[in-house]
């Protein structure tokens, strides 16, 4: 009789989507981050848009992953997905925003993205990645809140501030696709030589 995969975990091909997706969003931040940190004194136009560039990118990343039916958290990664483009959409359309309301912009967007990542790793059961996504959910909720709160007034500090926040949150979503691709790689001999009954 063939074995099939336990309730609320992942199938293989959910677990390749994931960490070719998060690997993806991860070079963009991480390359994001470097690009604003090395150069904070660009105009807050240039600044604006490529944050919400990033935004958007995330977003659709998060929006694809809504799709598949075998997703364990496919509600709370359609919030997410939806929250993101919005504030690139707007990043990119606004750019008469000040500062501080780009700061805010960013600064909610990871608030949402933490929440959804802890949610994600507290429901996963003993999914692969699981403590990633908590920590990184963690991270990500403490650099919101620390960008939409702090009281921002130039570009270069925001700038920096930015920077170094995507760069942290780009290595750990690169770190956090090759958990997943090693969780993949872990389970093909299993699915290969299942367990008899």
């Amino acid at each position: 009789m063939q074995s099939t995969a336990p309730t609320g975990e992942p199938s293989a091909g959910v677990l390749a989507r994931s960490w070719q997706a998060a690997a993806g969003v991860g070079v963009v931040t991480l390359v994001l981050g470097i690009i604003v940190a090395v150069h904070p004194t660009g105009s807050l136009n240039v600044i604006a848009i490529l944050i919400g560039v990033t935004l958007l990118i995330s977003g659709v990343f998060h929006l694809v992953r809504v799709f598949d039916k075998d997703e364990p958290n496919r509600v709370w990664l359609g919030i997410a997905g939806l929250l993101f483009i919005v504030a690139g959409v707007i990043l990119i359309r606004h750019l008469s925003l000040t500062v501080a309301i780009i700061g805010l912009f960013v600064g909610l967007a990871w608030i949402v993205q933490g929440v959804v990542a802890i949610v994600a790793g507290l429901s996963g059961g003993s999914r692969q990645g699981r403590g990633w996504w908590i920590v990184f959910g963690l991270i990500s909720l403490i650099a919101g809140i620390v960008v939409a709160t702090a009281p921002i007034s130039s570009l270069t500090t925001l700038a920096v501030l930015l920077g170094i926040w995507f760069i942290v949150m780009g290595v750990f979503e690169i770190a956090g696709a090759l958990i997943l691709r090693h969780g993949l790689h872990a389970a093909s001999p299993s699915a290969a030589h299942p367990r008899p009954a």
